[in-house]
């Protein structure tokens, strides 16, 4: 697979893995908590496959084969730290609902 497929592996799982977190807390605003935890479910799945396609890349990089870094990489890059982020943060919102709403 080469370098291009991968980051656009992670830009596209990153960015689907981040509007599930978003789906998530907004389940839980509603008070709708199992389709929150289905939401967060979901985007641990797709993080996971974005996190396969990053370890190629280091495991790549750790064997000596440089991979050369551009704006794009960058891109995937932020986009899954990004995601990363908000699913932590979407955890620590949806339990907050649940003792608002207890």
């Amino acid at each position: 697979m080469d370098v291009e497929t991968i980051v656009m592996e992670l830009v596209v799982n990153g960015g689907n893995a981040r509007s599930l977190a978003l789906e998530a807390i907004d389940a839980a605003k509603d008070k709708d908590f199992a389709a929150a935890e289905k939401k967060m479910k979901e985007c641990e799945e797709v993080l996971n496959e974005a996190h396969h396609f990053q370890t190629k890349l280091i495991s790549e990089e750790a064997g000596g084969n440089k991979t050369e870094w551009s704006l794009l990489m960058v891109h995937g890059q932020d986009h899954l730290m990004n995601a990363m982020t908000v699913r932590d943060l979407a955890l620590h919102m949806i339990e907050m609902y649940k003792i608002m709403y207890s």
